[in-house]
């Protein structure tokens, strides 16, 4: 069953009193989040923010991929952002899986899959395609050390300056906390 006409109902209630046309295009903060794209996750909440804010940049994981960092250095370039925050969570989809896993089920199917106490588990319809073995899905073994690792790669990239902070958090979604990875922001400075 499709949401669609539920999301242009809440669109159309939004707009009647929509009173932020005049934001500035860059963030009034100053400030970019790049976090799990996670629907229990709500930056806006666990950040304090409101709309103008800052960037949320939002990928499977959180994870310092090439695009997400292509959006930092926009946000940084462009439009003016001075600190950044890599945010992972507890309990990620990301951690239940690896590349290999990740490979099989779409050579199988491009259906959705499923997981039980025994693993993954495509409904075998068939229309695989082995492309997915040719992608690094940037699964997460450990959510500090997946932290660190992105907070170092942004740090090192060519096209960051040394002089932005890049600090490093994982939201527990168990209390809504933000809890500091002291290895990854000591890193990011």
């Amino acid at each position: 069953m499709s949401v669609l006409n539920e999301v242009l109902s809440a669109n159309r209630d939004y707009a009647a009193t929509f009173d932020k046309g005049d934001l500035p295009m860059p963030p009034g903060r100053q400030f970019a989040i790049l976090t799990c794209m996670d629907a229990r996750l709500d930056p806006a909440k666990y950040a304090g923010l409101s709309e103008g804010d800052a960037h949320v940049i939002r990928n499977a994981g959180g994870r310092a991929s090439d695009d997400a960092i292509r959006s930092l250095v926009i946000s940084y370039k462009l439009l003016g952002t001075r600190e950044w925050f890599v945010i992972h969570h507890t309990n990620c989809g990301m951690e239940f899986f690896d590349n290999e896993i990740m490979a099989g089920l779409l050579a199988s199917s491009l259906k959705t899959a499923t997981v039980d106490a025994e693993g993954w588990h495509d409904c075998c319809e068939g229309g695989g395609c082995t492309e997915g073995k040719y992608i690094n899905w940037l699964t997460i073994k450990d959510q500090a050390q997946s932290v660190l690792e992105d907070v170092q790669r942004i740090k090192a990239h060519p096209l960051v300056p040394s002089d932005i902070p890049v600090y490093g958090y994982i939201y527990e979604v168990e209390s809504g906390r933000l809890i500091e990875v002291p290895e990854a922001t000591a890193a990011g400075k």
